[in-house]
């Protein structure tokens, strides 16, 4: 199985993202504030998530302090010389 094909449980996504298996919930069911919900697999009762849908979500829900989305490489802002 490739790293793209990777499932995560809960706990899993929370080790990933350091914090709390409630927050997660919370991100899942769209209860943060200026953040999409985080998209998950329903099994019954139980969800878990792709590696790689948590790796685009991380990339699109990071912000700069401003609320501005940041540049996707450092490259952006270059200027030659």
């Amino acid at each position: 199985m490739s790293s793209h094909d990777q499932v995560l449980t809960i706990a899993e996504v929370a080790v990933d993202l350091r914090c709390s298996k409630a927050h997660v919930y919370n991100l899942i069911a769209g209860k943060v504030g200026d953040v999409e919900p985080l998209p998950v697999i329903p099994m019954g009762r139980r969800k878990v998530v792709l590696r790689e849908t948590l790796e685009v979500w991380k990339r699109r829900s990071q912000r700069v302090a401003a609320g501005a989305m940041l540049p996707s490489s450092p490259e952006v802002d270059a200027v030659d010389a």
